[in-house]
């Protein structure tokens, strides 16, 4: 299968929807055109598809060129920086491409301090992250089914987190969104984070009324507090509380009686070391484990943080080592379903020498400035900040964005990048939008929201044959109007000749 058949999934070539409101007219006279005169006046349909919204010109930006062209089919404020939300994961995986290779993985080690003896560690595990931010329950549950096989079952001493493998200040968050526990996304990175800090509440039915609470993963320490039931009704809901004086709880209320449907949460109630430290607890003992000390984070860094040694002096082989899925599945995770956090930790890895050398964000910064000099990126032309979009200091000029595009087209791990990216009507941050019109099938395409911002960005298939890169970037407060008017302007480039 070649790139551009790669581009050729799901819905395939299906009839236009009738498109609504003022962009209509305009879209229909780019149908009705004859092919010489659709020729020549292409760009300006195209830009007036994307102005039809009714914002601002200087607030749109749009370059679409066919990969075996050097003529933009579309350039509308071609060199003005744009916000670039999450299209931002896009220019980050360009780079881990290139710069880590398909066969990178995160590796979560665990270290034996002491002796094991019939079952017993006479000392303390030590579990040293790596920066693995798609770390789930599941994993964590299968990881510790395997020390049990190694023989591991009791632990006499501590289970030591070491999370020293990103360091990081205070200034590296200070653009982005503070974490709160009803925004998961806003979680800010970590080297040994589980589930990404999330917590899943479950509330099931029951013949009382009194709904079973089921909390994934068990957070050791964690009160249940359920009051009375209501005595009927489908109204029962969860609240996280976390007093200053006394254990965080979650509290009950309300009533859930057969014929009811279970009623889920997800929170990030905690910072990651608090969270990781309560749910390792938790997970070991409800796998049969027994921890006669308690869970730790380790306070401060020192010469064994991250290359433990043994008796001997020399480095300590890990007891065993938890590896992630390879980077392009990793990326479908980041793209698919724009994972902020998974995205700020992969930029975290692009830091000269991680994982033997601590990473820090400005050294990851500044190796994709010189990734992007490479690309023949001038300064300027495209700014990376924390590789997720949720900083507004992520910008690009929309030519310089389609020149990375072209670039990742022709580069050996191209098909990677492209079967990351959402498709239009089939799946990801897509699969609710151009589901009926050309597109359905025939994009891949990051998408990008903030509050004043939507973007796409990515590869386009033409009925033409032509594969289009391109970006289309909108910042204004009232950016979600253009919604219609950029999934319009991704119909049109299917149909260009």
């Amino acid at each position: 299968m070649t790139r551009r058949d790669s581009l050729r999934l799901g819905a395939g070539l299906v009839a236009s929807a009738c498109l609504p409101g003022a962009w209509q007219g305009a879209h229909a006279a780019a149908r009705s055109l004859p092919l010489g005169a659709a020729a020549a006046r292409k760009p300006g349909i195209g830009e007036a598809l994307l102005r039809s919204c009714g914002l601002p010109g200087a607030s749109l930006g749009a370059y679409a060129r066919a990969l075996d062209s050097s003529t933009p089919l579309v350039a509308l404020n071609p060199e003005k920086p744009f916000q670039l939300a999450s299209t931002t994961k896009l220019v980050t995986s360009m780079a881990a491409l290139d710069l880590l290779g398909p066969q990178f993985r995160w590796r979560t080690m665990a270290f034996v301090r002491g002796t094991m003896m019939q079952g017993r560690l006479l000392g303390d595990l030590w579990i040293v992250g790596g920066g693995n931010a798609c770390l789930s329950v599941q994993d964590l549950q299968s990881w510790m089914a395997e020390w049990r096989k190694l023989g591991l079952r009791e632990i006499i001493g501590d289970i030591v987190l070491d999370r020293f493998a990103f360091q990081l200040t205070e200034r590296d968050h200070e653009h982005t969104p503070t974490p709160a526990a009803d925004r998961p996304h806003h979680a800010w990175p970590d080297a040994l984070t589980l589930n990404e800090g999330r917590l899943k509440v479950t509330l099931s039915p029951s013949r009382n009324g009194r709904p079973g609470v089921l909390l994934e993963p068990p957070l050791a320490g964690v009160r249940i507090e359920q009051g009375r039931s209501g005595g009927g009704g489908c109204n029962a809901w969860a609240h996280w509380s976390d007093p200053a004086d006394a254990e965080p709880r979650i509290s009950v209320q309300g009533s859930l009686g057969p014929g009811c449907s279970r009623r889920e949460w997800v929170l990030a109630p905690l910072p990651h070391a608090e969270f990781t430290a309560r749910a390792i607890a938790g997970l070991w003992r409800e796998t049969g484990g027994q921890l006669h000390g308690r869970v730790l984070d380790k306070s401060r860094p020192d010469r064994h943080a991250l290359m433990p040694e043994g008796p001997d002096g020399e480095p300590q082989l890990p007891f065993s080592t938890h590896i992630s899925a390879a980077l392009p599945e990793l990326l479908r995770e980041i793209n698919k379903t724009s994972d902020n956090l998974a995205a700020r930790n992969l930029m975290l890895a692009l830091s000269r020498g991680f994982p033997h050398k601590p990473a820090t964000l400005p050294a990851a910064q500044a190796r994709m400035r010189e990734w992007l000099a490479r690309q023949g990126i001038a300064p300027g032309d495209v700014e990376i900040e924390n590789g997720s979009g949720l900083s507004r200091g992520e910008r690009a000029k929309p030519r310089a964005f389609v020149d990375l595009l072209s670039k990742a087209w022709t580069a050996r791990q191209a098909s990677s990048l492209i079967d990351s990216l959402p498709v239009a009507g089939v799946d990801g941050t897509l699969e609710h939008r151009m589901t009926r019109g050309a597109a359905a099938g025939q994009a891949h395409l990051k998408t990008g929201t903030l509050l004043d911002t939507r973007a796409l960005a990515g590869y386009v298939n033409a009925r033409s044959g032509k594969v289009y890169a391109v970006a289309a970037l909108v910042n204004h407060p009232e950016a979600a109007r253009a919604t219609p008017a950029l999934d319009a302007f991704i119909e049109w480039l299917v149909r260009a000749n």
